[in-house]
């Protein structure tokens, strides 16, 4: 690790606010309304806290994960951020091949920088998986899910909380909407079904164009069930926060879920995904592949996420923050960070293989009698 890169969260959110435009940074690090979400996710993880143990031989650490068949080399994911050239110019090129040297699965959003085939060519041999924002046309929405699964991507992760872009105070206050600026449109523009529907456009269409299938408000669970006719990838949802939703999820035959309220930038005022987990793991048990996406900021909340039922974690802002800060050794910096402070959290609670982490590890911090 790079000796002058900063290793708290505050730090580094700290540097990455110097090196960007206010308007950039007001948009990775806002959240939707008042904020009380974005607050949340993180404060959320004080309420529970850790109970080691003693005697085991922690002189190693297996961090290895097994996730829908594939040994990944430890529980986390790089969430799907889009528009990574925001924070810097090489975005999603320079954070999937940072994934890729700590074997971490990165997710490429709809709306990213660059696309998806882009992404593949970067770093051929990552595991690279898609995140779709389902489009409002069905056309568009198998191309994408068909061209992703050409590119070689693992899964397809299907956002399903964002029926309309929440009220996000600080973008509307700053007049800032990088959607507006055309930026997230490399997907699109490289679709051939979307290309279709724009010979002899302006560019001012194009946008257009895009911003009216971008949206799908009566997406549904018929929806989702359709792409099983699409791709032979496993279907993962991301926004669950339920547990009847993902109850439905396991009827259905859908492969995993991302518990996640989207960082906090959609609704406001929203249960925190850490806490929507144990009610969700109590109904499903392991009847899929459990994600959790939303405050992650440390090994300590990475092992709780474990301890209440998750079986690996999406890392969101943090490595956005160090793609800001110095591009690909940026992130990085982070994921060695964050990957030391897991190894080292283990360590200290007496376990030697990230599988051994349960519910006995955990406990429920107590609240003051009358509060």
């Amino acid at each position: 690790m790079t000796a002058s890169f900063p290793i708290r969260f505050q730090d580094l959110e700290q540097q990455a606010q110097d090196r960007l435009e206010p308007k950039v940074f007001g948009y990775i690090q806002s959240g939707g309304g008042r904020e009380e979400t974005l607050r949340t996710n993180e404060t959320s993880f004080e309420k529970w806290q850790l109970v080691p143990r003693f005697g085991a031989d922690v002189s190693t650490v297996s961090l290895d994960k097994k996730i829908h068949g594939e040994t990944i080399q430890s529980p986390i994911l790089l969430a799907p951020v889009g528009m990574q050239a925001l924070a810097n110019v090489n975005g999603e090129k320079a954070s999937v091949s940072a994934a890729h040297k700590f074997g971490m699965p990165f997710m490429a959003s709809t709306v990213s920088s660059y696309s998806l085939e882009d992404i593949a060519e970067a770093c051929p041999d990552a595991e690279r998986w898609f995140q779709l924002y389902y489009p409002n046309d069905e056309a568009l929405a198998k191309s994408f899910v068909q061209r992703a699964e050409k590119a070689g991507y693992k899964a397809i992760v299907v956002t399903i909380d964002m029926a309309t872009l929440g009220h996000r105070e600080k973008d509307l206050t700053n007049k800032y909407s990088p959607f507006r600026l055309g930026k997230g449109m490399s997907n699109y523009t490289n679709d051939p079904i979307f290309q279709s529907y724009l010979r002899g456009y302006s560019q001012e269409d194009v946008l257009a164009e895009m911003q009216k299938v971008f949206f799908k408000p009566d997406l549904n669970w018929q929806h989702i069930q359709q792409l099983r006719k699409a791709t032979s990838l496993p279907i993962y949802i991301k926004g669950v926060l339920h547990p009847d939703d993902t109850e439905k999820a396991v009827e259905l035959g859908i492969d995993g879920i991302v518990v996640s309220n989207h960082g906090g930038r959609q609704l406001d005022r929203c249960i925190a995904s850490i806490d929507a987990l144990p009610l969700i793991k109590a109904r499903v048990q392991d009847q899929l592949t459990i994600l959790l996406d939303s405050g992650i900021r440390s090994g300590p909340d990475i092992v709780t996420a474990l301890a209440l039922g998750a079986d690996a974690v999406l890392l969101g802002r943090p490595f956005v923050y160090g793609l800001a800060i110095s591009g690909q050794s940026g992130v990085e910096n982070v994921l060695e960070n964050i990957t030391n402070d897991l190894t080292k959290t283990l360590q200290l609670m007496g376990i030697n293989d990230v599988n051994q982490v349960d519910h006995t590890f955990i406990r429920r911090m107590s609240t003051p009698e009358g509060t």
